[in-house]
C-alpha cells in the first residue's frame, strides 16, 4: 500500500469515526429532549397528544428507549411508577391507562397487551444489558401472564387479544394488528425457547397477510377474526389504516428486514410525495386525512420504503409523545 493510499484510509477513518460520534450526540441530545419533554418526577410518561394521560404503552416505548441510551436510572423511575400505579397483582398484568384529571385516575383496570409486551421485552433486554437477573425473572413473569390471559387458540390460530376483556365474542375475536409486536415475541422465544412465542409470531405474519382490505390491500387498526377465519374491518373503529397500523411494518421491519409482509405497505406509501402522504386512508372508502405524517410516522415510511438516509435520529422541535416515541423507536431498529 502507498503513502497515499495510508493516508486516504486513515482520512476515511477518521470521518466514519466523526459520523458514529455525532450520530451518537445527536441520539444522546434526544433522548435528554424526550424526558424532559414527557418524562415526569415520579417515572410518568405523559401523552401530551392527549390530554397528558399516561399508559403502558408510553411506559414500554419509553422503557426500551431507556436501555438504549445506557439509562438505568430513568428505566427503573419508569418501571417503578408502572408497577405503583397500574400493577394488577390478580393476573400479573398492568391496568393500561391513567388520567391524572379524573377522580379515579385508574378507571379502566384492562390490560393493554401491546404495553405489557413492550415492558416485558424491555425488561429482557435490561436483564442483557445490566447483567441483572431481577429484570430478566420480572419478564418472564409478565411474558408468562401474558400468555395465561391474552393468548388463545382461534380458528385455527394462535393469537394474542387486545387485552384481557371485551375482545373475545365466542363467535368472532377482535385483534389490533399494530399489537403485534414481531421483535418482541422472536426475543421471548430466543430466551425461553417456549413454542408459543414462535407460533404466535408465525401465525401473526400470516393473518397479517390476510388482512388485505379494499384496493389498498392494507389491514385496519383493528380487524374482526370471524370463527370460519374470515377477516374484516372492526365495526367499532374507522376502518382506517392510520395511527395503530402504522406501527404495523416498523415491527415487521424490525424483525424481518426483508419480509414479504412489507409489501402492501411499501406499495401504497410510493403512491404519494414523501412530505405529502396522508396520515391515514378509509381502505373501505378511500377517503384520506387532509393531514400529512407526524415526523414519526415518516420515519417509519421512510425506513419502510428504504430510506434510510431520511431517517434522522433528533427529534423536532414541536413533536408530541406519540410521534416522537415512533421517530426514535425506528431509528434505534436500524442501530440494532
Amino acid at each position: 500500500m502507498t503513502i497515499k493510499a495510508v493516508r486516504r484510509f486513515f482520512v476515511c477513518l477518521s470521518l466514519a469515526f466523526s459520523l458514529l460520534s455525532a450520530a451518537a450526540l445527536a441520539q444522546n441530545n434526544s433522548w435528554d429532549t424526550f424526558k424532559n419533554r414527557f418524562l415526569m418526577p415520579d417515572g410518568r410518561i405523559i401523552d401530551t397528544g392527549n390530554r397528558n394521560i399516561s399508559h403502558t404503552e408510553g411506559q414500554g416505548f419509553s422503557m426500551l428507549l431507556a436501555v438504549f441510551n445506557n439509562d438505568k436510572t430513568t428505566f427503573d423511575q419508569m418501571w417503578g411508577w408502572a408497577n405503583n400505579t397500574l400493577y394488577r397483582p390478580d393476573i400479573g398484568l398492568y391496568s393500561w391507562r391513567y388520567d391524572p384529571g379524573a377522580k379515579v385516575k385508574v378507571a379502566d383496570k384492562n390490560n393493554a397487551s401491546d404495553g405489557d409486551v413492550l415492558m416485558a421485552w424491555a425488561l429482557l433486554l435490561a436483564g442483557d444489558k445490566w447483567s441483572d437477573s431481577h429484570y430478566t425473572k420480572a419478564s418472564e413473569k409478565l411474558q408468562a401472564a401474558l400468555l395465561k390471559h391474552t393468548v388463545i387458540d382461534f380458528s385455527g390460530h394462535t393469537v394474542m387479544l387486545p387485552g384481557v376483556s371485551g375482545f373475545n365474542q365466542t363467535s368472532s375475536i377482535v385483534l389490533n394488528p399494530s399489537y403485534f409486536i414481531f421483535p418482541a415475541w422472536q426475543a421471548f422465544y430466543k430466551h425461553s425457547r417456549l413454542k408459543v412465542w414462535k407460533t404466535l409470531n408465525d401465525d401473526g405474519l400470516d393473518l397479517l397477510g390476510k388482512m388485505k382490505f379494499g384496493t389498498t390491500r392494507l389491514p385496519t387498526d383493528w380487524v374482526t377474526m370471524r370463527a370460519d377465519g374470515s377477516m374484516v374491518p372492526a365495526d367499532r373503529w374507522p376502518p382506517r389504516f392510520g395511527f395503530d397500523a402504522v406501527r404495523i411494518p416498523l415491527y415487521v421491519r424490525w424483525a424481518q428486514p426483508n419480509s414479504p409482509a412489507l409489501a402492501p405497505f411499501i406499495t401504497f406509501w410510493q403512491g404519494f410525495p414523501r412530505e405529502n402522504t396522508p396520515a391515514w386512508i378509509d381502505v373501505l372508502s378511500g377517503s384520506k386525512a387532509e393531514y400529512p405524517l407526524s415526523p414519526g410516522m415518516l420515519a417509519i415510511r421512510d425506513l419502510t420504503l428504504g430510506n434510510l438516509f431520511n431517517v434522522s435520529g433528533t427529534l423536532q422541535p414541536n413533536e408530541d409523545y406519540y410521534s416522537s416515541c415512533l421517530h426514535l423507536l425506528t431509528w434505534w431498529s436500524m442501530q440494532r
